[in-house]
């Protein structure tokens, strides 16, 4: 039992283990012992994000075997009294007090106050199969708790009551209501418990397939309890205490590894769909795809390559071109490049047995091996084939190479790690494990993760001085610190609409902030006009805004798809590129601080009791409410404004609402519902530029909405490049506005700090056009360069 620290003495770790004598292990090596090894701790892999320009992309190094479970070397020491009565022992820290009850053995945690925050459940609330391997840990449970996290869970946002997995599995098409599980493995349970009214997490450090009952089972003897049972492992598990659910989610954050700061193309509008590379001419496809987003004026950022670039005969081999589909791919990235887009190239870590390169890797024994020591042969795609073992160093320089000469050489930009869910089921599988043998079934969420990191050191190596932008289907924690990830194959619905949004903010309190959902839909009928645009207004809130097909009749999703819609569609486009300075800065705020960029009413205002209850409304910040529509033929959206602000404004008419109680705002089909907290400020790029392409928008403007009454609101707005590295050596700046409100006049005042040289001379500031309060500019001066000058104007909301 271990009791760490990161900013504050508020984690501690809890490993148990059967009492039982064990047989010496024979290979393959199961993870009872709790010695070294890279399965032994899903922090193992966790990286920080601080900037530090010493290493590609500013990740701090974990070695690729992992360190020691026990290794407590990256905690501060803990300032901890420990007593030891009679039928107990008490562990205090300053924050935290954990009390082990000795008989029946159990676990009970306390706030600084003496509070109950959380309690093992009164009896046999651990449990071990000699058998099986089984795991089981049972904690008691409230009618009002209320339980978040898992991942990328389906259904509402609130996962009390419900019996979930932590599987990766391909779940094309899924159910987005009641499908389980999906892509990731996300052991961490976020709760907020009924009786103390605080915060807490417990993340379980396996590897192992596990089901999490939040509530289902009930039995006459143990009263209300939920568990956690893993099919394997040794049951250790990190207690991270708030008390405030965004403390929570922070120290998670820093536990398992800070969100990478990719760069800020990756925030442009994106498209793929399967039939553009599928198609027989597909070079001449995307071409004409390229041509099309200029005619119909659509700023794409970027293209990510299905994996259709690969095919022969139908079937599809990673990192193999087909000249004959693509029989210039060099001048086809000359195209996107000169049209101002990236590119990504999708990448699958199974070679079917036909794969021109099969034998080649095979020899190397880079494929997990079966029984017979092997390649293990498994379902995947058109075939059968066998998956890359990415806990062998000769995988890992295969992959790499393949990567660097096949890939990134063509002039692609990134790696799509795709199909990375390991659904290899031969329990005699095995991986390599850098020297130590690891059966399958403890190996999975770690191959993902070994494979997204062995994509993204390539990708640092090969353009040093950029930042690295990579995506991931699948993974576990810690793959935040390496790649954007997604829903995954959703399917095309106003129910897919409605509860991937949910889902979304899941994985955001799960520590997932760079994420996003297939626009439009991945599988199922191609959407209609009302949907296409709807699910766009909602895309533009996430940080991955990618469109992404594949139907049946060889339909492709584009913007332009619906010609009727197409003002609507350019109007939402435009929307995304005038919040960019928001949404960056928020990004940014992500990888720096751990704070999701999408966020639930409650994460912002959670003295509310009644923000709980609701979960179709996002926070983008701490200022803005959005509230996408999600049904068809609205018009009008209803909404609650939580408690917290005094009022809350409508970003278009500039209405203003009362806090604490709901509203029906306007909905016409050109408009996202939004409203903003009295006191906040908007960072937006001015309507004069806001069309050009991402990274043309040198113009600011800023709204303010005041308070009310009297009180002082702050706002910080980061600026950078958006590509390099200099942000680590003082490429940065951050204008500091803080608005005073009185009863007669009102007065903001900026402050800059950071180097980083601003490629706008000046902001327009708007306030509402009712405001009668007289608004004074100020601005400090800059010791790192020339303040922007602040004037007053109107706002101009952009046409159709």
């Amino acid at each position: 039992m271990v009791l760490g620290q990161l900013d504050a003495p508020t984690v501690i770790d809890c490993k148990t283990r059967s009492m039982q004598p064990q047989t010496p292990p024979k290979p393959p090596l199961k993870d009872r012992t709790g010695e070294t090894g890279i399965v032994r701790d899903i922090a193992v892999q966790a990286t920080s994000a601080q900037a530090d320009g010493a290493f590609p992309g500013g990740l701090r190094p974990v070695p690729w075997e992992g360190r020691d479970r026990l290794d407590l070397s990256s905690y501060p020491k803990v300032e901890l009294t420990v007593r030891v009565l009679a039928e107990r022992i008490e562990m205090r820290t300053p924050a935290l007090t954990m009390e082990v009850r000795l008989a029946p053995f159990g676990l009970r945690w306390l706030a600084p106050d003496g509070a109950e925050l959380a309690a093992d459940r009164s009896s046999c609330a651990y449990g071990f199969g000699q058998r099986t391997g089984a795991t089981l840990h049972a904690m008691a449970r409230e009618p009002g708790d209320r339980y978040f996290g898992l991942g990328d869970k389906t259904g509402g946002l609130d996962l009390h009551g419900r019996r979930l997995r932590t599987v990766m599995t391909d779940a094309l098409g899924y159910d987005p209501q009641t499908g389980d599980p999906l892509y990731k493995h996300w052991p961490f349970l976020l709760v907020r418990g009924a009786a103390a009214g605080q915060c807490y997490g417990v993340l379980y450090d396996s590897m192992a397939p596990a089901t999490f009952d939040l509530g289902c089972e009930h039995s006459n003897y143990y009263g209300r309890f939920r568990t956690y049972e893993a099919t394997d492992g040794d049951l250790d598990y990190y207690f991270v205490s708030g008390p405030r659910i965004r403390n929570v989610v922070s120290r998670f954050a820093r536990l398992t590894g800070r969100m990478a700061l990719g760069p800020r193309w990756s925030l442009g509008f994106a498209l793929t769909a399967m039939p553009l590379a599928d198609a027989p001419d597909a070079q001449a496809r995307i071409e004409h795809f390229i041509e099309e987003c200029g005619t119909h004026s659509i700023p794409c950022s970027a293209f990510h390559f299905g994996s259709g670039y690969g095919s022969i005969d139908g079937k599809r081999y990673t990192f193999n071109w087909n000249r004959e589909k693509f029989p210039d791919p060099e001048g086809l990235m000359a195209k996107f490049t000169a049209a101002g887009m990236r590119v990504a190239a999708n990448l699958k870590p199974c070679l079917l047995d036909d794969h021109p390169m099969f034998s080649d890797v095979a020899e190397r024994g880079a494929f997990i091996a079966g029984a017979s020591g092997q390649p293990s042969i498994s379902q995947f795609w058109d075939g059968e084939g066998a998956h890359l073992d990415f806990t062998n160093p000769a995988a890992i320089m295969w992959w790499q190479a393949c990567l660097r000469k096949r890939i990134l050489a063509v002039g692609i930009d990134s790696a799509w790690n795709d199909n990375n869910e390991y659904e290899l089921w031969d329990e005699e599988a095995v991986c390599k494990g850098f020297g130590r043998l690891i059966p399958i079934g403890l190996a999975r969420p770690l191959l993902a993760l070994l494979m997204t990191r062995a994509s993204y050191e390539e990708q640092a190596r090969w353009r040093p001085r950029e930042r690295v932008f990579t995506v991931t289907r699948a993974g576990c924690p810690g793959i935040q610190s390496y790649a954007q990830t997604w829903s995954g194959d959703n399917y095309t619905s106003w129910r897919s609409l409605r509860f991937n949004l949910r889902t979304g903010l899941n994985m955001g309190l799960s520590g997932m902030f760079n994420i996003g959902h297939d626009v439009g839909g991945f599988a199922g009928p191609s959407p209609d006009a009302e949907l296409l645009v709807r699910w766009l207004q909602a895309g533009l809130l996430h940080p991955r805004f990618v469109m992404n097909s594949w139907k049946d009749d060889g339909t492709v999703t584009t913007p332009w798809m619906h010609p009727a819609a197409t003002p609507a569609v350019r109007w939402a486009m435009r929307l995304r590129l005038r919040l960019m300075p928001l949404l960056y800065t928020l990004y940014v705020g992500a990888a720096e601080a751990g704070e999701p960029v999408l966020r639930p009413t409650f994460y912002e205002c959670d003295a509310d009791p009644a923000a709980w209850a609701f979960s179709d409304e996002i926070m983008l910040g701490p200022s803005l409410l959005a509230a996408p529509v999600v049904e068809a033929g609205a018009r009008q959206r209803e909404v609650y404004l939580p408690a917290g602000p005094a009022a809350w404004y409508d970003f278009y008419s500039e209405e203003v609402y009362a806090a604490g109680a709901r509203a029906t705002v306007a909905a016409p089909l050109t408009r996202l519902p939004m409203l903003v907290a009295a006191g906040g400020m908007l960072p937006l790029t001015d309507d004069a530029q806001a069309f050009g392409r991402l990274h043309d928008e040198p113009s600011r403007c800023l709204r303010v909405f005041p308070l009310l009454g009297e009180g002082t609101s702050t706002f910080m707005l980061v600026e950078d490049d958006g590509l390099s590295h200099d942000h680590a050596v003082g490429g940065r700046t951050r204008l500091n506005f803080t608005l005073m409100a009185t009863a007669k006049a009102l007065v903001l005042h900026l402050r800059c700090e950071g180097g980083f040289q601003l490629p706008y001379a000046s902001i327009r500031v708007c306030k509402p056009s009712a405001e009668v309060r007289p608004l004074t500019l100020e601005v400090a001066p800059w010791a790192g360069g020339v303040a922007p000058v602040l004037h007053e104007g109107p706002f101009h909301m952009h046409a159709l």
